[in-house]
């Protein structure tokens, strides 16, 4: 099955796991104490992520330390970039319409206030 890095950070798990070994790596048995789910749920999310390129596994010895390579972001990152700047935009649009609006209904008071005024000498 071919999956993407999109599939293995769908899942809150798998990104903790990220999160656990973005800055430090860790060993298998010391990511799974970290979740209250079992070990073989922990190797499975961990297969996918490893499966994504988003963690590889090193063997040291007997153990197995998971280390990330977050490069694979990247592609979240461009997806969600083009987004951010089509919404930036519509709310410079949005902001610049409601500070016309604005602007315009204090003008309409200002001479309100005048014509009151005026009515009053």
């Amino acid at each position: 099955m071919r999956r993407d890095v999109f599939q293995a950070i769908a899942d809150p798990t798998r990104r903790e796991i990220i999160n656990l070994v973005a800055f430090n790596t860790m060993n298998l048995n010391a990511i799974a104490e970290k979740f209250d789910v079992s070990r073989p749920a922990i190797s499975q999310h961990i297969k996918i992520l490893t499966e994504c390129g988003l963690i590889v596994i090193k063997k040291n010895g007997r153990e197995r330390y998971c280390e990330a390579k977050l490069q694979q972001l990247n592609e979240v990152y461009k997806w969600i970039e083009r987004y951010r700047k089509f919404w930036s935009e519509r709310f410079d649009v949005l902001d610049d319409l409601l500070t016309t609006l604005q602007n315009k209904e204090n003008n309409e008071k200002k001479a309100r206030g005048e014509n009151k005024s005026n009515i009053g000498e």
